[in-house]
């Protein structure tokens, strides 16, 4: 097999409790002039620590904008027309995944240099090669692919840890997804050698997660800053990303996404989803059944007694959803695209018989 020319970009990132020392030298070849973007709570936490960490420095932060509530074209567009944005030589994207999405679409784009902080440790955009979108009034529109992810990502864990723990609790159940979806999705077939990275690389989506996910929890609700902590916040941020990055080389889910997400994204019909519930917490719900659905009755019980020992739910009374609705779900998963790619039809059939096992489980 000829493969076509095409070309790679790997993230570098920082991370630890005293990191931002670190951005004079990473930062300084990229011009001098700093625009910060972000969201308003982020801004509020990480922008004093930043401000320190350029005193007396080549560097400056010459303005601070509010990123918008969607990461939109709507938002991307008014940043791009800001004075303020032109005259910077960099930007560095602070925030949580829309934040980040929302300026790696403006300035990858516009090839002008980006750097990542995260502020909570809930996905991995900023690390990754891709934008996430959405319409103005919040429903999902579609992926921004980009050739490569942001010049650089730090990581402040002391940051990470005084954050809200509901947004790492819920970012633990859409990393171990990525090797479940990615390892079903390749199954029996010849990758090509980005795919093949990203599927051997997922391993670690999952093994640290169950490790040192508990205890990095327990750690968090205290604000440490513990080694389980790093290890989880490493997992959600950089692994996921890089996976990320060689299962959408082709831009295509078709290696990155499974039954799990298309259970997501179904029950985001229910506005009770994307009101009372996170992303990465109705996955690690869907990824009960796909591991039932493939047969994997090891894996199920193995995530199954973890979600339950995290909180993470189990049935569909915990993330609001009625039985009828989640019948209705059921109809319109197999055509989804999420699903295309598997080894098998994904049926209706193959559902219920999911559904019945977890039933009787809980």
């Amino acid at each position: 097999m000829r493969l076509d020319n095409y070309e790679m970009h790997l993230p570098s990132y920082s991370i630890g409790d005293k990191i931002y020392s670190k951005i004079v030298n990473v930062c300084r070849d990229y011009g001098k002039t700093v625009l910060l973007i972000g969201g308003k709570t982020a801004l509020s936490v990480a922008e004093p620590k930043i401000r320190k960490a350029l005193e007396g420095s080549c560097l400056e932060i010459i303005g601070v904008e509010l990123y918008g509530h969607e990461c939109s074209y709507v938002a991307v567009e008014r940043l791009r027309n800001l004075e303020i944005y032109q005259k910077a030589d960099m930007v560095f994207a602070v925030g949580g995944g829309k934040a980040v999405d929302t300026c790696k679409c403006l300035c990858i784009d516009d090839d002008k240099p980006i750097f990542s902080f995260p502020t909570i440790a809930s996905n991995c955009a900023a690390t990754t090669s891709v934008s996430i979108m959405y319409n103005e009034d919040g429903t999902f529109l579609k992926p921004h692919f980009f050739i490569r992810p942001v010049m650089h990502a730090f990581i402040d864990t002391e940051i990470i840890a005084e954050a809200p723990v509901k947004y790492m609790w819920a970012g633990i159940g859409d990393t171990y997804a990525k090797y479940y979806e990615a390892t079903i999705s390749s199954r029996d077939e010849t990758l090509e050698h980005y795919t093949a990275l990203g599927v051997n690389i997922s391993q670690m989506c999952k093994d640290p997660i169950l490790k040192y996910g508990k205890k990095g929890l327990e750690d968090h609700k205290k604000q440490i800053a513990s080694y389980e902590l790093e290890q989880i916040a490493l997992s959600i941020i950089v692994t996921t990303g890089i996976a990320s990055i060689f299962l959408t080389r082709d831009f295509t889910p078709d290696y990155n996404s499974g039954l799990a997400h298309a259970i997501f994204y179904a029950l985001t019909k229910y506005p009770v989803i994307e009101e009372k519930h996170f992303h990465g917490e109705v996955v690690a719900f869907g990824v009960l059944f796909a591991l039932l659905c493939d047969g994997q009755k090891e894996e199920f019980q193995k995530i199954y007694d973890f979600n339950q020992s995290i909180g993470l739910p189990v049935s569909v009374e915990q993330i609001d959803i009625t039985e009828e609705q989640f019948k209705e779900t059921i109809t319109r998963i197999p055509s989804m695209s999420d699903v295309r790619h598997y080894p098998y039809p994904v049926t209706e059939k193959m559902l219920y018989e999911a559904w019945d096992v977890l039933k009787q489980q809980n």
